[in-house]
């Protein structure tokens, strides 16, 4: 296996383990939250690190989507195109998308740097710059799951491959 495949194979599990650790601990503490409060003693946490929780599983969602190609794409429209513009069209579109996952990136540590000394008002002793570093983390795994995957998305290009289109109807 060469060494690409076998990061991009690691490199998914991991995110696939994040994935499933986040949305096991979400529908867990949606279940406590649930069940304490039908017992008349909610959690004064749960609104809170919920919608927190829900976040991160949706930004390590997104970069394990990314690394999968099964984000919101055209793919067809690349496979429209005539042979010769396939590969340039892959390429502009993943510096556009690389570009902004970069600014994203940026802009989340910048957003960590003002909330330097703020914690969460349900639990005063989880910082808000640990709740958000999800931004710049999840931007940055975005980025490197869309390059690990660039080598395969390029041979698809270069060989035409129809992703909407059954087998049985393609003509190539």
């Amino acid at each position: 296996m060469p060494v690409l495949a076998r990061l991009e194979f690691w490199f998914e599990r991991l995110l696939e383990l994040i994935v499933m650790l986040l949305t096991s601990s979400l529908a867990i503490v949606v279940l406590l939250a649930v069940i304490y409060r039908k017992a008349g003693a909610s959690f004064v946490w749960y609104d809170e690190v919920a919608s927190i929780m829900l976040a991160w599983l949706t930004y390590y969602g997104a970069a394990l989507a990314a690394l999968k190609r099964a984000h919101i794409g055209f793919p067809g429209v690349v496979e429209a195109m005539p042979p010769k513009w396939r590969v340039a069209a892959v390429i502009a579109g993943e510096i556009i998308i690389i570009g902004f996952f970069v600014v994203l990136a940026w802009v989340g540590w910048e957003v960590l740097l003002v909330l330097e000394g703020s914690y969460l008002i349900s639990l005063p002793t989880v910082s808000n710059q640990f709740t958000q570093s999800v931004i710049p983390i999840g931007a940055m795994l975005f980025v490197v799951a869309q390059l690990l995957s660039l080598p395969r998305t390029l041979e698809e290009a270069r060989r035409g491959l129809h992703h909407e289109i059954p087998p049985e109807l393609q003509d190539t």
